[in-house]
């Protein structure tokens, strides 16, 4: 790790990116965070901003649409301008934003239609590739630096109403193995983290999610539900090793949870 080293999340207010980034604080990386949040939960943010700084390392958090290609832009110069001759260590893609309905439904405004379906691959998936490139573009991906993308076990396992989500989580991983390939002989690496079913505001938007919960812990072999934290530490120990020879892989947080399934 360098001393100017920064980790750029994408989904930084809740959740995996909220953990992720108090996680490489505390081991010493600046945070870049991207959020979508209205005043309710702006108080989050302004707590997550305290516990970095109070590491001693930087924050800087911009609240907005992570689609946008215009804000995207702004946001990768005033990244630029942090960052300086430093680099980004970590870019982690934790975007929970989709459409959860079923393909086929009593009615069809009950149903997934194409603007849902486009907008739920254009958040989850491909706004992956847009941000990695004005990262790498702007020379702020280096040797050693790790890109991360968060799946899961619904990339390959059918859930009512995660269709859409489903299908983004598959493209997901499949971006990553092609980021991976080409950045590969740069010495930058790119995986997916495939976190186990894990109680976060994201999963509580899922129809039945209880059902989901009860039956991940009765299936996990670990005996609990994955966490936040699990994910984070995972991303801090590969994340800011220099060795980057792991690449194009989904990794399993889980406990076991989905090879017992």
């Amino acid at each position: 790790m360098q001393k100017n080293d920064w980790a750029l999340i994408l989904g930084a207010s809740s959740g995996f990116g909220a953990a992720s980034a108090r996680a490489l604080a505390n081991a010493g990386v600046n945070i870049f965070g991207i959020h979508l949040d209205r005043k309710a939960t702006m108080a989050n943010v302004e707590a997550l901003v305290v516990d970095i700084e109070a590491t001693g390392q930087k924050a800087v958090f911009i609240n907005m649409n992570a689609s946008d290609a215009t804000r995207r832009a702004e946001a990768v110069e005033r990244l630029k301008q942090a960052v300086g001759t430093g680099r980004v260590k970590v870019l982690l893609h934790s975007l929970a934003f989709g459409a959860l309905k079923p393909f086929f439904a009593e009615t069809p405004k009950d149903s997934l239609n194409q603007a849902q379906i486009e907008m739920t691959l254009d958040v989850m998936a491909n706004s992956l590739i847009y941000w990695t490139q004005d990262v790498y573009r702007a020379g702020l991906l280096k040797k050693g630096s790790h890109i991360f993308g968060m799946t899961s076990a619904g990339s390959h396992r059918m859930w009512r109403s995660y269709g859409a989500v489903s299908g983004a989580k598959t493209i997901l991983e499949s971006n990553l193995r092609q980021i991976a390939f080409e950045l590969s002989s740069e010495g930058i690496a790119a995986n997916a983290i495939q976190a186990g079913v894990t109680d976060t505001p994201a999963l509580r938007k899922i129809p039945e999610n209880v059902k989901m919960i009860q039956y991940a812990i009765s299936l996990n072999p670990g005996k609990r539900l994955t966490v936040p934290q699990d994910v984070a530490q995972t991303i801090v120990d590969i994340g800011l090793s220099e060795n980057t020879w792991l690449t194009g892989n989904i990794i399993r947080v889980d406990g076991g949870e989905d090879i017992a399934g």
